[in-house]
């Protein structure tokens, strides 16, 4: 039987998934992340971005300078890498392996990506890398994985091979919408 109180073991919400991505995306971009910059990228009032900070710093998963910029701590960091990656993992599921429209995967990915554990997207992972392999292999391979993560032998998620990953479902998701774009 599913316990339904383990979602209250995810690291944080969905609105707070998308202000620690926001964050994170907004320092790769332009370097730096201020309160209405999450604002505007997120299509909200300052004031809802305040209240969500708010508490993320309490947690001490967002960090601000004198300046008032915004910054991410390490386990601040570690999530939005995280959430990032669930998400472009399913997205690029969903529209190759199940061919939902991008638009709809994406719309659901996000639904998602803050909810699966770290074992499915690890497992997740698993299958986008290695389509071949057959599924009791795949099934092992996840058994043994489930178990490396208990027992603390393995990276906290995401690791650098599945970020890897990401980054290049990524990239391959952005240049198949660009052809799209081009019809």
């Amino acid at each position: 039987m599913i316990d339904w109180r383990e979602f209250d073991h995810n690291p944080v919400s969905h609105s707070a998934a998308h202000h620690l991505t926001s964050i994170q995306q907004l320092l790769e971009e332009q370097g730096y992340a201020r309160v209405s910059d999450v604002a505007r990228k997120l299509g909200i009032t300052r004031g809802s971005v305040s209240v969500t900070l708010k508490g993320l710093r309490q947690r001490g998963l967002v960090v601000e300078d004198d300046h008032k910029h915004l910054g991410l701590s390490e386990e601040g960091l570690r999530i939005a890498r995280g959430i990032h990656t669930k998400r472009i993992l399913f997205q690029s599921f969903l529209s190759e392996h199940l061919g939902l429209p991008s638009n709809l995967a994406e719309q659901d990915a996000c639904k998602v990506e803050h909810l699966v554990s770290d074992v499915t997207a690890e497992a997740l992972a698993l299958f986008l890398e290695s389509r071949s392999v057959e599924s009791k292999e795949r099934e092992a391979q996840v058994h043994s994985l489930e178990g490396r993560i208990k027992d603390g032998s393995v990276d906290i998620f995401p690791s650098d091979r599945v970020q890897t990953l990401s980054s290049e479902l990524e990239k391959n998701s952005s240049s198949t919408h660009e052809d799209n774009d081009d019809e």
